[in-house]
């Protein structure tokens, strides 16, 4: 089937142009919003060729898996159709109100909409955090000369990784904004708020500020984090929707941008700081249980159960969730050791394949074999959906071997305690984010991971079961 046969098939089992409000893409996905779901007939997508998998997050929108490469091919196909793509803003409904209001309590996406786009940037920060390490480490163990041009040079790779993290809060503060339908640029500047020094000063005036152990205080820059720009956003959303209401005309343009912020600023200081900042830390203190335990055996079951659970956390879109712990654990602590960890399951799903494909061979399925071989090298590079959708999960068992040898290789990074700088795709390639002194046991994780993989699967799935696909 060619690339303008398939984006017709999925305009065809979509319910057509006219069924469709929002279409974007991600590596492997199409991400399709439409206006009618009785329309989409999921049998006929999945059953399509070149479709891997369909996914249904919420009623109305549904992520058509194609697999890498292809899905922007598709895309621009879908574009030359006259299809919307992005994020499309309409008056809302009751329904899209409801949505909205309960959104934010009990729904993991709105985590993965505001940070999956700042992936780039967690990936440039982390590689160049990564470089700068291994530059001092070289030095230190005199491979390189330590001088002043070594140092120059380190110092660059730091500016890049400070200029990300260190106003983390300001990027973070612009995602929120536009996911809850705010100006990105007073979201920013209550995420810059948040970590300016003044805060102190405040902090000071009322009393609430330790000055000799200033993280202690019930209030200081920085407090809350992330996880507290974020609610700080959604209640500026809220406001700024409300000042919009009450000017209009000029007064909207000049009112509504200050009075936003003096209305917000102080609830966000003195409630949302200090509370968010004291949850913050409780959330830490008791991951530090298990992502930091002492105890070899907790850490080994930790990192078994996350690294096994974590591809059917990602399923259920559970996996949403995860999102803001890695950044708590690397504001918080500078690396992350759950990303490395759930990493791992990628692992697991490529060595499951390896396993399959040998035994597609014995009973000479040749479909399956092109499949796996096609699948294992975007596997290996982190882009696990071809794996999942086009291999393990169709035939449901090895879905659930491949777990259970990714297991062992969360075991050992957790047990190694492998901290990365930043979180990305998955597979080889992010060991160029690891930690300097992590890059060779997370290598060596994933590539437990894979083996065991691929030893659970050979040994428990019969050959007899590839002849199912």
């Amino acid at each position: 089937m060619t690339i303008q046969e398939l984006a017709q098939t999925i305009l065809d089992h979509i319910g057509g142009i006219d069924n469709i409000k929002d279409a974007a893409n991600c590596m492997t996905r199409l991400r399709i919003t439409v206006y009618d779901p009785e329309k989409i007939d999921d049998a006929a997508l999945g059953s399509t060729e070149g479709v891997l998998g369909v996914i249904h997050d919420e009623r109305d929108y549904v992520q058509i898996v194609i697999g890498p490469g292809k899905v922007l091919e598709v895309m621009k196909e879908l574009q030359a159709h006259g299809i919307h793509t992005g994020t499309v803003r309409e008056e809302k409904t009751e329904k899209t109100e409801k949505k909205e209001k309960t959104g934010f309590l009990s729904g993991f996406r709105v985590f993965s909409d505001i940070f999956t786009p700042m992936i780039p940037a967690f990936m440039a920060s982390g590689l160049a955090s990564g470089a700068a390490g291994i530059l001092a480490l070289c030095v230190k163990a005199s491979i390189l000369p330590d001088v002043s041009a070594v140092e120059t040079v380190r110092q660059m790779f730091l500016l890049i990784s400070n200029g990300f993290l260190g106003y983390l809060a300001v990027f973070t503060g612009m995602q929120s904004a536009r996911q809850f339908g705010a100006d990105p640029m007073l979201g920013g500047l209550l995420g810059g708020a948040s970590i300016s020094a003044v805060i102190n000063t405040i902090s000071e005036g009322l009393g609430w500020y330790n000055a000799s152990m200033p993280n202690d205080s019930f209030l200081s820059a920085g407090a809350g984090g992330i996880l507290g720009v974020v609610f700080g956003v959604w209640v500026l959303a809220k406001a700024e929707k409300w000042f919009h209401k009450h000017f209009h005309g000029v007064w909207d343009t000049i009112l509504t941008p200050v009075m936003t912020m003096i209305a917000v600023i102080p609830v966000y200081v003195l409630m949302i700081m200090p509370v968010s900042g004291f949850l913050s830390a409780k959330i830490a203190s008791f991951l530090s249980l298990f992502l930091y335990s002492d105890s070899i055996v907790i850490s080994a079951l930790t990192g078994y159960v996350l690294a096994a659970l974590f591809l059917p956390m990602v399923m259920a879109g559970l996996h949403r969730g995860l999102l803001p712990v890695y950044v708590l654990q690397i504001e918080k602590m500078g690396t992350t050791t759950l990303f490395p960890t759930v990493a791992m399951a990628g692992g697991g799903q490529v060595g499951a394949a390896l396993a399959l494909l040998a035994k597609a061979k014995k009973i000479g399925n040749t479909r399956l074999q092109n499949v796996i071989r096609g699948a294992v090298p975007a596997g290996v590079m982190g882009i696990g959906e071809p794996l999942i959708y086009g291999v393990t999960l169709p035939l449901a068992k090895p879905f659930i071997t491949a777990g259970l040898g990714a297991g062992f290789g969360g075991a050992w990074c957790m047990v190694r305690h492998v901290m990365s700088t930043a979180y990305s795709v998955s597979g080889i390639p992010a060991f160029t984010i690891m930690a300097a002194q992590s890059m060779l046991d997370y290598l060596i994780g994933w590539c437990i991971a894979c083996i065991m993989g691929a030893v659970i699967t050979y040994i428990f799935i019969p050959a007899s079961i590839t002849a199912e696909t």
